[in-house]
């Protein structure tokens, strides 16, 4: 097997080769904001990834991510993920090394409870672009 080194993300990045045509290297520190892979980072279609940086004691607000996909990896901390099953809230606790799967239109918050270290999560949706629709209060997602 031999291996080829392309450097550069961004469209126009001195290669000439179309966006979808070739493996994009996103470097630690290139980050777009949150966003690694995105429509507009290096032109995904169907998926978007990105790193999140939780602060200690700190939530997000319920909301949900449309008809996407939500997959989760925990890189360091102990994020809390919160939704409802229709009779009271379940809190999912994580750790390193672990994964979560958010279906489509399922409210959810994700939350770090840990006064001293943050929660550092790796997110990938089956979107191009981070959809986030705020809502009230959870409830349970009725099955279509």
């Amino acid at each position: 097997m031999t291996a080829h080194e392309s450097t550069g993300t961004a469209r126009g990045a001195g290669d000439d080769a179309p966006l979808n045509n070739r493996v994009h290297h996103v470097r630690a520190g290139e980050l777009t904001g949150h966003a690694a892979i995105s429509g507009g980072t290096v032109g995904s279609r169907r998926l978007w990834m990105g790193l999140v940086e939780n602060p200690p004691l700190s939530a997000t607000d319920n909301h949900h991510h449309g008809d996407s996909e939500a997959g989760i990896y925990v890189v360091s901390g102990h994020p809390v993920f919160v939704y409802h099953d229709g009779t009271q809230e379940v809190r999912l606790a994580g750790g390193p090394g672990d994964f979560f799967l958010v279906p489509p239109f399922v409210p959810h918050r994700e939350e770090n409870p840990d006064p001293d270290e943050p929660a550092v999560v790796v997110i990938a949706r089956t979107t191009q672009e981070p959809v986030k629709v705020s809502v009230p209060e959870l409830y349970r997602l009725d099955e279509r």
